[in-house]
């Protein structure tokens, strides 16, 4: 599926979808009034399948972040609903949404968000220690060694190369187990073999690991990963790709204006 001028519709939710890590029905977000109105979302329905690596694409401007970070519990919609997994986060109470978020969803951003007087280690450990958790040792041993960190534990984040820091990020977003990972342009601040590396961890992770993966990114190399591509545009869904090149993805967003 490519474009909304030759493709069949995106699928969309039943209004509770447990096969699903992340359903949205009917979402809508504006921002701003009357003639400066920027219509972010506009009735957006869309599911994403456990175990699955979903890449979401379309031109600048096309609410492809509002809808992740709507998605992720980060913002609220105007209207509309949204589920992860069978639980409803739709006008949660903001400490429910925080534990929530905090217990079932991961986060891979840009910036590598380590603390620089922790050792890699301890950054990947700190969201269980900040909860007041028990670490898993052996999972933590199995992402470790899945992720080439096993001998990089004990340094700290100024003594590791940008893409060995974003795999600290990666295992971090994966020691809770959580029901689905959000990447915002994780490979954008990292060059092409360390990105390259970084996403064949995420794909992997999506593989062997179960790992439901949604990821917003303007590089169709990086989209090219994904098992799935999700095109937006003027705040609407309007095709997707099936485990495709990135050239096709090229393809595709140029039809878009992209």
């Amino acid at each position: 599926m490519t474009t909304s001028a030759d493709a069949a519709p995106v699928p969309l939710p039943s209004p509770i979808d447990t096969a699903s890590a992340v359903s949205a029905a009917n979402l809508t977000k504006t921002y701003g009034r009357g003639d400066t109105a920027v219509h972010a979302l506009r009735d957006v329905s869309v599911r994403f399948d456990r175990s699955r690596f979903t890449a979401i694409m379309g031109p600048s401007g096309s609410g492809k972040s509002t809808l992740m970070h709507c998605l992720a519990g980060l913002d609220s919609a105007d209207s509309g609903r949204l589920w992860i997994g069978d639980t409803e986060i739709t006008g949660l109470p903001d400490n429910r949404l925080t534990r929530l978020r905090r217990d079932r969803v991961g986060f891979v951003f840009q910036a590598f968000n380590l603390i620089p007087t922790l050792t890699a280690e301890q950054n990947i450990t700190l969201p269980v220690s900040l909860a007041g958790g028990t670490v898993d040792r052996a999972w933590l041993r199995q992402i470790s060694d899945a992720l080439g960190l096993r001998d990089r534990l004990s340094h700290r984040p100024h003594e590791l190369s940008g893409g060995q820091q974003q795999r600290v990020a990666v295992a971090r977003a994966l020691l809770t187990r959580p029901d689905v990972i959000f990447g915002d342009e994780p490979t954008g601040n990292l060059d092409s073999t360390s990105g390259s590396e970084v996403l064949s961890l995420l794909r992997r992770s999506s593989q062997e690991m179960g790992q439901s993966i949604i990821m917003v990114t303007h590089d169709p190399v990086a989209a090219s990963y994904a098992d799935r591509v999700v095109l937006m545009k003027d705040g609407e869904l309007v095709g997707q790709l099936e485990r495709t090149d990135a050239d096709s993805i090229v393809a595709a967003l140029s039809r878009l204006g992209g």
